[in-house]
């Protein structure tokens, strides 16, 4: 049973208002809706269409404004897909807004793809593999879970892939916060300086994040082309992200109050769609 849910006065929805040319629109996910929602168990309706359904729809239609070009301009990220748009900016100091936006819709609907409706056993061949990473299928989900949990601030848990060549496939679990990302291309906005508030928006700071974003990469000054600059920042390695959890306030508040993020973990863990999760980690059966 969930506990009492705080009693949050519920804000009107949110209308959209897309530019024509916008392709980032809220995608279809693959459950069954039912009376009381289509996660009964983990949200509630109210739940799952504030986390999902308003704030989806509100952060991709702030990326469209941000990326849909005025009448006989161009916007060199209208029309791109997330990834390719976070990746994209991650590196420019005056797209940080798009980054954000990008880079927060990408997470909340990775997390929200790889809910089930109800418990969904792990393929073997998958199972093998995270037992050989963690030791068992229960420390994985201590880790992610109190990890989850003991977050001081709103973020993600991942369980990312590292497949080094010719070796046998390994995972870990890594954290990110706000909006930050899992993937090592956009990991330039990991800096222990937060460029995005540290520089202030006059011109001289932000010649100074830009010139600290495009001289990180090993062996770069700046200068060589983008193509051939270190696609990684320093310390980055190869990861493709398969699960992870979301721990912002909005998602967990309305249904298991102020100190129920723990709670909302532990139940999220029973409610992922491992088979989707294999397939995000190209793992056959």
């Amino acid at each position: 049973m969930l506990r009492p849910r705080l009693r949050i006065p519920r804000a009107p929805r949110l209308g959209l208002v897309r530019p024509s040319r916008s392709i980032h629109t809220l995608p279809e996910l693959q459950y069954i809706w039912k009376e009381d929602g289509p996660t009964p168990g983990l949200l509630t309706k109210f739940g799952f269409d504030n986390a999902w359904t308003q704030y989806q729809s509100f952060i991709l239609n702030k990326l469209n404004q941000l990326t849909t070009a005025e009448p006989g301009q161009k916007n060199k990220w209208e029309g791109k897909d997330l990834k390719t748009t976070l990746l994209g900016t991650a590196r420019d100091a005056e797209s940080a807004a798009i980054f954000n936006h990008a880079s927060m819709a990408h997470n909340n609907h990775f997390f929200f793809k790889h809910l089930a409706e109800g418990p969904v056993e792990i393929p073997n061949t998958l199972k093998t593999h995270l037992e050989t990473s963690f030791g068992s299928i229960e420390t994985l989900r201590q880790q992610m879970v109190y990890t989850a949990a003991a977050m001081f601030g709103p973020g993600f848990v991942w369980l990312v892939k590292d497949q080094k060549a010719g070796g046998f496939p390994s995972y870990k679990v890594l954290t990110t916060y706000l909006a930050g990302s899992p993937y090592p291309g956009a990991h330039w906005r990991r800096q222990e300086v937060d460029l995005n508030t540290a520089v202030g928006s006059t011109e001289k700071g932000i010649e100074t994040a830009r010139q600290y974003l495009e001289n990180t990469a090993y062996g770069s000054t700046g200068k060589e082309p983008a193509d051939q600059r270190h696609k990684f920042a320093p310390g980055g390695i190869e990861l493709s992200p398969v699960l992870c959890i979301n721990t912002w306030e909005h998602v967990y508040l309305p249904d298991y109050g102020i100190a129920g993020k723990l709670a909302f973990a532990e139940r999220w863990w029973n409610f992922i769609n491992w088979e989707l999760v294999a397939e995000e980690a190209e793992v056959k059966k």
